[in-house]
């Protein structure tokens, strides 16, 4: 029984299904699938089975569900603790629209400035609460999320526009990822303005829902600070709507103090300084070449 077995175990049972595991996870469906299965076969129980759409535990997997994430949060605490003359390490995991626009800039002015080894990932707000957990995230950015243990701070403050063509279409809304996350900014305007599913259009990424939008294919709700600069070339102009601007925050989620590590209390204290506020704010600006330092992406599979 490793610890892999049992973050599978642990992911699986708390989100419903293999793919939703292996996401958060970063991983393939097949790597989940055979942990999992080598689990079953070591402890002699099927752990979870199948109802409707949703994998449901066994009274044996409900015995062992406890006992599992401890194990997994107290195996990433002991690797910690073992290699403490080794430099710092933070995940950050954010939602697809900031890891797409701010995550770079940001954690580049974050490691200039502290050694610590930083790496970013992307999670819908349904799996922040587990992976802050299991310890295989630091902080996460983007929606605000409640649950036990959990510390959810604002550290931005922004609107959410609909943009379009001058004289494009509005038949189709365009979205990101982001715009598949019931929790986002992005779906919560689109249930304010009562958006049917079947005119909904989501793209790989932001910028393909905007690059769209501006060839006349629909609308694209965005944040207005991200999208400002194709409103001033005059790619795209803000279309008005009943329930837009629509005032939004972006928020830093941790484990409460006495539960998270030294290296996410550093980041959320960044978070609060000047530099950090004008990057998420102008990300495009970027930051100079001397003072570019990549990041460093760390796997959190073992």
């Amino acid at each position: 029984m490793t610890l892999s077995q049992l973050g599978a175990f642990v992911f699986v049972a708390r989100l419903g299904s293999v793919k939703a595991a292996a996401r958060a996870l970063g991983v393939s469906e097949p790597a989940v699938s055979q942990s999992l299965a080598q689990l079953r076969k070591h402890l002699g129980d099927p752990l979870l089975t199948r109802s409707g759409d949703r994998m449901v535990l066994t009274e044996g997997g409900r015995r062992l569900l406890g006992i599992a994430a401890q194990i997994v949060a107290l195996g990433a605490e002991a690797v910690a603790a073992v290699q403490p003359g080794h430099p710092a390490r933070l995940h950050v995991v954010m939602d697809a629209g900031l890891a797409e626009y701010v995550a770079g800039p940001l954690i580049c002015l974050f490691t200039q400035r502290k050694s610590v080894d930083t790496s970013t990932g992307v999670a819908a707000t349904a799996e922040v609460p587990l992976l802050l957990a299991s310890r295989l995230a630091d902080v996460a950015l983007g929606a605000q999320v409640s649950g036990a243990g959990l510390v959810s701070r604002p550290v931005l403050r922004c609107r959410l526009i609909v943009v379009g063509a001058p004289r494009g279409s509005r038949d189709h809304w365009l979205v990101g990822p982001s715009g598949t996350d019931p929790a986002s900014d992005t779906s919560r305007l689109l249930r304010a303005l009562r958006v049917p599913e079947s005119q909904v259009r989501v793209f790989a990424n932001q910028t393909a829902a905007w690059k769209a939008a501006a060839e006349g294919a629909g609308v694209a709700p965005g944040t207005a600070h991200l999208v400002s600069s194709q409103l001033r070339r005059g790619e795209l102009v803000t279309i008005e709507t009943p329930a837009t601007p629509l005032a939004a925050y972006w928020y830093a989620t941790t484990l409460e103090p006495a539960h998270r590590s030294l290296a996410a209390g550093t980041f959320l204290d960044f978070l609060t300084t000047p530099m950090a506020t004008q990057v998420m704010r102008t990300p495009e600006d970027g930051v100079p070449r001397n003072r570019f330092r990549p990041p460093v992406h760390v796997s959190i599979w073992s």
